[in-house]
């Protein structure tokens, strides 16, 4: 009876911790999203990348606007995505843009003489930094977002509130 019960105790167990896991899962409508560097991978299956560049970003911005969701531009393309020949392209986009990685925010990136080496840490735990741009001439209205890992990093739920985000956005 005992071997019965530890048993049961340990199958409740397993089927409660895998289910707080799919909890986070974004399900979501399928979005498209532009990446700049390494498509990540993710475990949710509506979501599909398109890899892009940062010229293709500078020179077609309304194009990518209406084809994906969102822009990521991953950390290996931080530094080259902070040169002011892109904050244009930031500030113009209708989606949002995503610094993945950067510990930085988005200052850096969409404000001209800042240079990424040049900005003080803002957050080591920060994991992604969302950034779009809603104002007009006479109005400033930025929105941003920061993701961070948190004690129990897991990279999954984070890319899971990223596509959350981007959803919120797009309706």
């Amino acid at each position: 009876m005992r071997k019965i019960s530890l048993l049961f105790i340990a199958v409740w167990i397993l089927l409660v911790g895998c289910s707080n896991k799919d909890m986070n899962i974004y399900k979501g409508r399928d979005l498209k999203i532009a990446v700049i560097g390494a498509i990540p991978e993710v475990r949710e299956e509506n979501i599909t990348f398109e890899k892009t560049t940062l010229e293709d970003l500078q020179h077609n911005t309304d194009n990518l606007s209406k084809e994906v969701d969102a822009i990521m531009i991953m950390k290996e393309f931080l530094h080259e995505a902070d040169d002011d020949q892109y904050v244009a392209a930031y500030r113009s986009l209708t989606i949002p843009t995503f610094f993945m990685q950067s510990t930085k925010v988005h200052v850096p990136f969409v404000n001209e003489g800042v240079q990424y080496d040049d900005i003080i840490v803002v957050d080591p735990a920060n994991f992604a930094t969302g950034f779009l741009d809603l104002g007009t001439d006479e109005k400033i209205k930025e929105h941003t977002w920061r993701y961070t890992l948190g004690k129990k990093p897991n990279i999954q739920d984070v890319y899971s509130q990223i596509f959350a985000t981007i959803e919120s956005v797009s309706n």
